[in-house]
């Protein structure tokens, strides 16, 4: 009860228009990792400064270096769309002294890549000096990719050089410092310069950029690596093959964008852009393509991103659009006509010079891949620029709300990009909300009904489930409970939208209806089950009915592992997390199945037992389940109506139960029932329910008009409750 309680306080405290800032990553996340395991010759940690998330690398009370967490300087968000936190030490002259992964989602490196590996490539950072990187445009290094792991490992690499860039500057290491605000005019786009309305002349003036590559220079490119089998396996088309033609223009430069797009084109990318948003487009041809299929299944193009200085902003799927045609006459015949979304809040300025870095792969085994990089290089002509004088203190007034907001940023960014998911889930919340006010309407038909339900679980497995990766857990309740008793922080909570909104539907559903709007419309699992049942009774599988002895004493497994569950989160949330794999989301959703073999066969017997008895899972194991059940019984309506019959004499809805949430006495257990609607579809039936047929027959033998006839009259229902 007081979990719910501060569970729907927090919800509905995000309605306030005024959000707390998040405590930095770095107080937290420090003691997941002791300072001799970062740096070998440390013996302890120092204070956090007052003015950034940094504290002092000590050996002998003396400072060797400053250690921080990436995701407290830059966004981090991984593959998984959750952030990777690392935590990187840097030495007085900008060199990584030492570097750890300590926390991340990321599913590939949680079940496909060994430990040792990951660790041998974040180790490989170690000695890095970010003085050389800036000399080098950020360039100054290789990246070890793990092959499988692309996004996360470039997503790493990006987020330690340009967070230790920016801790670097701001405490002055290696002689670095922060960027002197602009004292004289700075440069702006003049949204009233037109562009040529040629390619040729666009091409000449600087408006579009190439990057172009033939057979022998990547083959050159490869033969340079360390790696001799990417030499080995050079391309065998003639040395003059055009291998990749990239051209690339910022359209959301008012001229630019009409020139390239057309009047009709820009118009729609204008709706398309936020306010503040810039958009870049790609075009290619030639034997390798700057986006491949990556994104099809992960929904990130791991081939290309954007870099200016610390900047750098890779793509989501939801962050790009396919061109049909360009408008010029004379442009080349491009096979991938490309837009790309280029956030505001990424802190991209179009006047200054940027690069977008293409990463080539090549196969050197059957599952091994090298990779090498090249850049296209941009800057937007002058004459599309106008001077400005900035504001007296301006550079002030900009520090002093981008320190203010730091921690806002990153979850902001997610909610952003999320629109379209979000929007989505609504829709399915909203659906729900209207079956559940008009439920005798929408189980008025059983067969019209029955497919809608199948349906929508099915879009509950596949889209909320397998595709958005929005599987609550009771995970999230103990982290919410330990964040409630040691410090509450938004950010942890506001990173995965999806996720958020489920809970807050959650909150608001246990006070109306219980735990069923959940678990028996929105779980992906408890979907899957249900989905897998039907299956196996279309073939015929049998189906076992427990007696109600042994069935009532099942109930409490599952409140008894959530309340061990709980007890050993209020000890350590690590090992709660360790032993909540007693629910088999992570590997059925999250990672669907895609996991070692132990916890794939644990899914799938749960999967089984479902065979045979329709959600074995959810009536006898889920702690889930179980604490969502807790709570139940406040909520403030009874919506399943009943007859006086009902449990005495009849039993047709206790037997037809797919849970057995019905007490033979006739009484609805609500810790149990997961509003799957069956009983109000039997409560209407005429053919199944004995009460209706008695009323069917009585009015037969009086003459009485059915109802909906001209000449019906009202007949009082018999003994209904609500």
């Amino acid at each position: 009860m007081i979990l719910l309680v501060r569970l729907i306080l927090v919800c509905l405290a995000l309605m306030l228009p005024r959000l707390a800032l998040a405590e930095p990553l770095l107080s937290g996340l420090l003691a997941k990792l002791p300072a001799a395991e970062l740096v070998p010759q440390a013996d302890g940690y120092g204070p956090m400064r007052d003015d950034l998330p940094v504290v002092p690398v000590l050996k002998g009370g003396e400072t060797i270096g400053w250690a921080f967490v990436t995701s407290d300087f830059v966004g981090t968000t991984g593959y998984s769309g959750k952030p990777i936190h690392t935590l990187v030490a840097l030495d007085p002259q900008a060199r990584i002294l030492g570097v750890a992964l300590v926390k991340h989602s990321e599913p590939i490196v949680l079940i496909g890549i060994p430990d040792a590996k990951i660790k041998a490539m974040v180790a490989g950072y170690i000695g890095l000096d970010l003085v050389a990187e800036v000399n080098a445009g950020g360039t100054g290094h290789d990246i070890d990719i793990i092959s499988g792991a692309t996004v996360t490992v470039m997503v790493i690499d990006d987020s330690i050089v340009r967070s230790g860039l920016k801790v670097a500057r701001a405490l002055g290491l290696g002689g670095l410092h922060p960027d002197a605000p602009a004292q004289g005019p700075v440069f702006q786009v003049d949204p009233e310069v037109a562009a040529p309305a040629d390619w040729a002349t666009m091409e000449g003036n600087g408006t579009l950029r190439r990057l172009s590559l033939d057979v022998a220079q990547v083959n050159e490119a490869f033969a340079a690596l360390e790696d001799r089998r990417a030499g080995e396996r050079a391309l065998k088309d003639a040395p003059d093959t055009r291998y990749i033609e990239m051209q690339a223009a910022l359209v959301s430069v008012p001229g630019i964008g009409r020139a390239l797009l057309g009047e009709a084109e820009y118009t729609n990318l204008q709706s398309w852009l936020p306010p503040g948003d810039h958009a870049l487009m790609l075009a290619g041809r030639g034997l390798y393509s700057f986006k491949g299929s990556g994104y099809v299944r992960g929904g990130i193009f791991d081939r290309i991103v954007l870099i200016q200085d610390d900047v750098s902003v890779r793509f989501r799927d939801r962050m790009h659009r396919r061109l049909v045609s360009l408008a010029p006459a004379d442009a080349p015949d491009f096979t991938e006509k490309d837009l790309f979304r280029i956030p505001a809040d990424s802190g991209f300025d179009p006047a200054k010079p940027f690069r977008i870095q293409l990463l080539v792969q090549r196969e050197v085994g059957p599952i091994e891949k090298v990779f090498t990089t090249f850049d296209l290089s941009y800057q937007l002509p002058a004459a599309y620029l106008r001077k400005v004088m900035p504001a007296p203190a301006a550079a002030e007034v900009v520090a002093t709300q981008e320190e203010g907001s730091a921690q806002a940023d990153l979850w902001k960014k997610i909610w952003r990009g999320s629109q379209a998911d979000i929007i989505a889930l609504a829709v399915m919340l909203l659906v729900l909300t209207g079956v559940f006010f008009f439920q005798t309407f929408a189980t008025r038909n059983a067969r019209l009904f029955f497919w809608f339900r199948m349906g929508f679980l099915t879009v509950t497995l596949v889209w909320l489930g397998w595709i958005a990766n929005a599987q609550l857990s009771v995970v999230n309740l103990m982290a919410l409970f330990g964040a409630l008793v040691n410090g509450f922080s938004w950010q942890a909570f506001l990173l995965d939208p999806l996720t958020f909104i489920l809970w807050f539907a959650v909150a608001a559903a246990l006070l109306f209806w219980g735990r069923g709007a959940y678990c028996g419309w929105l779980c992906p699992f408890g979907a899957l089950q249900e989905i897998t049942n039907r299956i196996a009774r279309a073939l015929h599988v049998p189906q076992w009915t427990l007696p109600w002895g042994l069935h009532e004493r099942l109930w409490p497994v599952k409140y008894m592992i959530f309340l061990g569950l709980f007890g050993v989160s209020l000890m350590s949330i690590e090992q709660a997390e360790h032993l909540a794999e007693v629910e088999p989301f992570k590997t059925a959703i999250i990672l669907k199945f895609i996991r070692a073999w132990p916890f794939v066969a644990y899914a799938a017997a749960l999967l089984m037992a479902g065979l045979f008895v329709e959600r074995f899972y959810c009536r006898y194991l889920c702690p889930l389940g179980a604490a969502l059940a807790i709570p139940a019984r406040i909520r403030m309506f009874d919506w399943l109506k009943r007859y006086k019959e009902c449990g005495s004499p009849c039993q047709s809805c206790a037997n037809q139960c797919p849970v057995q949430a019905i007490h033979p006495t006739g009484e609805i257990n609500p810790n149990e029932c997961v509003n799957c609607l069956h009983c109000q579809v039997l409560y209407q039936s005429k053919t199944i329910c004995p009460v209706v047929i008695k009323k069917m027959k009585r009015r037969e033998a009086i003459g009485t008009p059915p109802a909906g006839h001209p000449n019906a009259k009202p007949v009082a229902s018999e003994g209904v409750t609500p």
